[in-house]
């Protein structure tokens, strides 16, 4: 199949590799979880710039959870945060930190 798709001339880019070392942010190389209603970006956009930085973006927080990003009406995500002491932030600090 591959060999076709080439034949017919479809081709995609080399896969970039990051360096999460090389990458100056205080998220690189953190697991992040987003909770609640941001205000001053989609969650779409907000987890885009948090992976362009170098974090990993999960959907649930664990153990392995280094930072909680809490916007409006955080829930569950925030009290299993805290019951953790895992380190909360508000959307205005990650924008901060994201040197926006």
């Amino acid at each position: 199949v591959i060999g076709q798709l080439l034949a017919e001339g479809v081709h995609w880019p080399a896969p970039v590799v990051i360096n999460v070392q090389e990458i100056d942010s205080p998220f690189a190389g953190k697991t992040v979880v987003l909770t609640g209603s941001l205000s001053q970006m989609s969650r779409d956009d907000a987890k885009a710039r948090l992976v362009a930085v170098g974090a990993k973006v999960a959907g649930s927080v664990s153990k392995k959870t280094d930072l909680v990003i809490a916007g409006e009406a955080a829930g569950s995500k925030l009290a299993k945060a805290q019951e953790l002491g895992i380190t909360v932030i508000d959307e205005a600090e990650m924008i901060r930190l994201l040197g926006a």
